[in-house]
């Protein structure tokens, strides 16, 4: 792991110690074994050329479980669907930002959600979530699982420690549940979910041999602004398309979380073939470095934005973190588990479907798509679009009405953004 110079996983200089930020241009990666490259390679590569017959065999043996590994021994480069060097420097720098021991990386954040639900939720199995939550997490949830037995049981975001107790009075469901998944802030709605609150649940309903998980989608605000494992929970997941990788052009996924719990992921990502690709992992390494700048930008600038949609009168409501006050349910727990309100904001326009559509039509700066998280500013229709599948009867009491637009904010100038949005509301 060392060169003459230096420890290419050092951490510290000296009695200091180094930042993520820092540390996303060099850990992990020691450029004398690609040629003295600055830069890590894509390592394009199905396979990987043994030394000699007996190191093969010694790499199966670990990568299969047939025997302990050593202290000081590493997992060797076999086949890409198992291991890689771009997916490896890059998830060794994925856990410095969440403080995670180990990561997993997925060619999708879909793939990264179901491959942690096949690792560890079996038939007869119950999924305590929050609600609403992503529309593909929602179909996964209410449509696919159920399918192998698994039942999932939703609990409200905005009212969800009352909600949790309330699931916990039923001794079905205390007796078998596997997990509890919780995605904070909610999508599109931006309701807090209390990550201390869900692992004191957790460990009442674990017992002797079997150990809930708490589990969350920390996709809004991404590794910066809130750090779920630092509060408890056992793993955190990301669609990694949208801020960390931050510029529309890629899809991915990550679970962080423990040695142990992680290693079960990877082996069950290794049989369904759900790891990224070398490119996705090369791109994902050049975002990591620019990660903390556009976030710190688009943080900003959404502040401004939010407060001109709070102030406009064709605005009905924002839904915005920075905006909770003290009188606000959500606000303790906003102040507990989160160090800013990150880029995305939702809001109700005054009307409905056909004011919506209208002010999205009328955008000029805005793209009207979806996904979130990229240096361009996005505009969408929850309801119509990334929420369409979830029932609508349900959508309506999570808040998704046919008048809420979400923003997701990107790099560019706040005043340009405020004037799209002037424009655009003037046309109602």
């Amino acid at each position: 792991m060392t060169d003459h110079k230096r420890d290419s996983h050092a951490t510290t200089i000296g009695e200091k110690t180094l930042r993520p930020e820092s540390l996303m241009m060099s850990y992990g990666y020691r450029p004398e074994l690609s040629q003295g490259a600055v830069k890590c390679p894509i390592f394009q590569t199905s396979t990987f050329v043994f030394k000699s017959a007996e190191a093969g065999k010694a790499f199966f043996e670990i990568a299969y479980g047939l025997r302990k590994q050593d202290p000081h021994e590493e997992l060797g480069l076999i086949y890409s669907r198992l291991n890689n060097p771009d997916l490896e420097i890059l998830e060794d720098r994925l856990t410095l930002w969440d403080g995670a021991e180990k990561s997993a990386v997925f060619e999708s954040g879909m793939s990264a959600i179901s491959t942690t639900f096949w690792t560890f939720l079996r038939p007869g199995d119950i999924v305590l979530h929050s609600e609403p939550v992503y529309g593909g997490t929602d179909y996964l949830l209410k449509r696919i699982l159920p399918q192998f037995g698994i039942r999932a049981v939703g609990f409200s975001a905005r009212t969800s420690q009352q909600s949790l107790e309330k699931l916990l009075e039923d001794r079905e469901i205390r007796g078998k549940t596997a997990m509890i998944f919780v995605e904070t802030p909610a999508n599109p709605t931006n309701d807090l979910v209390d990550i201390a609150a869900c692992v004191h649940a957790a460990q009442k309903m674990s017992s002797g041999g079997r150990r809930v998980l708490v589990a969350v989608d920390n996709t809004f605000l991404g590794p910066l602004w809130q750090q779920p494992l630092t509060l408890g929970a056992d793993l955190v997941l990301y669609s990694a398309t949208k801020y960390i990788g931050g510029h529309s052009d890629l899809i991915a996924g990550v679970c962080l979380g423990s040695a142990e719990l992680v290693g079960q992921v990877k082996g069950m990502r290794t049989i369904l073939g759900t790891m990224a690709s070398p490119w996705t992992g090369w791109l994902l390494l050049r975002s990591l470095e620019t990660m903390k700048m556009r976030m710190t930008a688009q943080m900003k600038t959404a502040r401004y934005v939010a407060d001109f949609l709070a102030d406009h009168p064709k605005v009905e409501r924002v839904y915005y973190l920075g905006h909770l006050r003290p009188e606000h349910p959500h606000y303790a727990i906003y102040r507990r588990q989160c160090s800013a309100p990150g880029g995305m904001i939702a809001f109700d326009i005054v009307g409905g479907e056909a004011e919506a559509f209208r002010f999205l039509n009328n955008l000029q700066l805005f793209r009207l798509a979806v996904s979130l998280g990229g240096t361009e500013s996005l505009a969408e229709h929850p309801a119509a679009m990334t929420h369409s599948d979830v029932d609508p009867e349900e959508r309506q009491e999570m808040g998704i009405t046919d008048k809420m637009v979400r923003l997701s904010i990107g790099v560019e100038h706040p005043e340009d953004l405020i004037a799209d949005l002037e424009q655009a509301l003037a046309a109602l």
